[in-house]
């Protein structure tokens, strides 16, 4: 893999990742463009002890643009992209419409009493073209470029880990406009984020409570069980094992462990990298079948959930709970389609008190899931 690090004519960074060291990447933005603004704040709500972003500048980001104004496909003579290059293997950028930009800055209160606490929106936010290609998907990759993205995402997770304010890196992939997705040339993003997100502290603090009541890691134990069960397990590897989960919150929800527990992408071996193209691209290509031909590239949220890097104990942005070597790196994949042509939305009990109705039982889901294999 050969890295390639340049600027655009705002002064975002660009990094080129190819599959050849032979490579070269000279070309340059020529688009005039001012310098980049970007005003992100965070605010902290005393009810649920969770921070939200408040970001005004994103309200005028691309949206749905025609396919030959595509911002994520290659430059050409007389349209000038995001990607000055005329082709490229993975191409990775800071966003121009970044939830989260900046450095650190003192966190401040708004009232006596304290509970109108607010900070700069600290941190950095990317976007991952996966391919050149703007017809593909990342089930149309081949295992070498796959690969290469998952190489990708360790990378910038180990760059991201180090810049100031930077507390969590979260890799994922958003596809569909039912997902909400307003780009369509396939691509994912990466979040790093000012704090350890409520759902991981959540995790983190049933791992705590779980290593206090019975000396065990509940990452360990949870693969486990599913394991030992079978009936929902979709894909068992020599290092991975995907599974849906006994409680699965959406129609159909995979979770992709590594049989030796890491926390971070990271940690990841080089026996565990190799394997994962074939199992990923086999689960994404199943996710595009389940619902028949004519419900072809399902929606989906492809979620990569890893250990905090940063010491939050005693700022009050979710304190670690359990050693962070305790954590277990793992995928999470899913889709918001439930049956061909139905969709779930997350109505009054989900988005209102964050209770998930499932309408495909766990098992039934697995059970589809191994029946489209390839």
């Amino acid at each position: 893999m050969k890295k390639t690090s340049g600027r655009l004519a705002d002064g975002r960074e660009i990094v080129y990742y190819d599959l050849s060291d032979d490579t070269v990447r000279t070309a340059a933005d020529r688009r005039p463009m001012p310098g980049m603004e970007a005003h992100s704040e965070i605010r902290h709500d005393p009810l649920l002890d969770e921070w939200v972003g408040v970001t005004a500048h994103r309200n005028a980001r691309t949206y749905h643009p025609p396919a030959d104004e595509c911002p994520l496909c290659p430059s050409r003579e007389g349209r000038m992209s995001e990607i000055p290059e005329a082709d490229y293997d993975v191409a990775v950028f800071e966003n121009r419409f970044p939830s989260f930009r900046g450095a650190p800055g003192k966190e401040e209160n708004e009232d006596a009493a304290g509970l109108f606490r607010h900070a700069p929106g600290a941190g950095r936010c990317e976007v991952v073209s996966f391919t050149s290609d703007h017809h593909a998907s990342f089930a149309d990759l081949d295992e070498e470029q796959a690969r290469l993205v998952l190489d990708v995402w360790a990378d910038r997770t180990a760059e991201l880990s180090r810049t100031p304010g930077v507390e969590q890196v979260y890799c994922f992939e958003n596809r569909g406009e039912e997902i909400g997705v307003t780009l369509s040339h396939p691509h994912g993003q990466i979040y790093g984020y000012p704090f350890t997100t409520p759902r991981t502290a959540r995790m983190l603090r049933s791992l705590a409570e779980h290593g206090a009541q019975t000396g065990g890691n509940l990452f360990d134990d949870l693969v486990a069980a599913e394991r030992a069960a079978g009936e929902r397990v979709v894909i068992e590897g020599e290092h991975w094992t995907a599974f849906v989960p006994y409680a699965a919150h959406w129609p159909y929800e995979v979770h992709l462990y590594p049989r030796s527990r890491v926390p971070d992408l990271l940690g990841l071996g080089e026996e565990a990298r190799a394997e994962f193209p074939g199992i990923y691209l086999e689960l994404l290509r199943r996710f595009d079948r389940i619902f028949g031909e004519q419900e072809a590239r399902a929606p989906y949220i492809a979620a990569w959930h890893q250990a905090p890097f940063g010491d939050c104990d005693g700022d009050g942005r979710g304190p670690h709970l359990a050693p962070r070597e305790e954590f277990a790196l793992h995928l999470e994949l899913f889709t918001i389609r439930r049956a061909p042509g139905k969709l779930k939305f997350l109505a009054g009990s989900e988005s209102g008190m964050n209770v998930f109705i499932n309408d495909v039982p766990p098992e039934a889901a697995a059970r589809r899931l191994r029946e489209v294999a390839s």
